[in-house]
């Protein structure tokens, strides 16, 4: 019995799919099934049903799999045990991010991270809310700051960083830029630039126009908040952001604020509810807490 065949029931299990589960491990589908077929063949039992659309766990394998949970946990534990001993923490992390948490400290909590921890290798990359969940459930991304929903992801556990008002942001020319509020409904006379879907603040905006019955014209989609604040500091529309990123730019932008008790998007850290995480993930995931929880 290999680390590694552990490693790979876990994955199959939690990701009901070999080719999800090979993607996660970094390896191909067929050796994460030739690995289970031979851990099958030394127990002599099947611990996954191959039958159905999705994959499975047989009694056995429902039975073996919170103990493969925690012999890789407690190989983890090794690990850490001893670089706690030595002091240093090596290896590679990945981070991910929303670009709609540029009002958080990332910048601030990269350069803490690579001064506490030089033999680490750190990357940053960003997305939106979907592509970074399934990036941390696969184990590409081991840290995510991710935008909050109804209900935190599946396997997935977050820690809520920021909960703030979204609102209109128009340029100074605008017609709206003497203007304070508006009712939701009159969302509908105005040309909207927004996040495209698969953002949580877009989901948020869209339930508070479907909740006033608004089906307002979205002109304009960008993944990066900074693109849809110049273009309503240009005056192509009215901008659709997290308050205190547009109460930043008072040069730039005048703030609107939209009556509806759905305008409001949050940001979390998510990783990995199960699964390995190496000792230079969970540094991160420390410090992440400490510097933007």
């Amino acid at each position: 019995m290999e680390l590694r065949q552990l490693e790979y029931l876990v994955a199959v299990a939690e990701e009901a799919s070999f080719t999800k589960a090979a993607a996660r491990v970094f390896v191909t589908q067929p050796c994460v099934s030739a690995q289970i077929r031979r851990l099958e063949r030394e127990l002599g039992q099947d611990l996954l049903d191959r039958g159905g659309r999705t994959i499975q766990l047989t009694d056995a394998g429902a039975a073996a799999l919170p103990y493969a949970r925690a012999v890789l946990a407690a190989v983890d534990g090794v690990r850490g045990a001893v670089e706690s001993v030595s002091g240093v923490v090596r290896g590679q992390v990945a981070m991910g991010s929303v670009a709609s948490s540029l009002s958080l400290r990332l910048p601030e909590l990269l350069a803490d991270f690579s001064l506490r921890y030089p033999e680490v290798e750190i990357s940053l990359s960003e997305g939106n809310t979907d592509k970074l969940v399934d990036g941390v459930r696969t184990g590409v991304i081991d840290v995510a700051v991710i935008g909050v929903r109804a209900e935190p992801p599946a396997g997935l556990e977050t820690l809520v960083i920021a909960d703030e008002s979204l609102i209109g942001a128009v340029g100074h020319d605008h017609p709206l830029a003497g203007i304070d509020s508006i009712p939701v409904d009159e969302v509908e006379c105005h040309a909207l630039m927004c996040l495209p879907g698969g953002s949580a603040l877009r989901a948020a905006s869209d339930a508070a126009w479907a909740a006033a019955g608004a089906k307002p014209r979205v002109a304009f989609e960008a993944g990066d908040p900074r693109v849809l604040a110049q273009l309503a500091a240009r005056g192509m529309g009215m901008a659709i952001l997290p308050e205190r990123y547009v109460l930043s730019q008072p040069d730039r932008l005048h703030p609107v604020r939209i009556s509806s008790p759905h305008l409001r998007g949050g940001l979390a850290l998510a990783w990995r509810s199960s699964g390995r995480i190496s000792p230079a993930a969970r540094a991160l995931l420390a410090r992440a807490r400490a510097l933007l929880g």
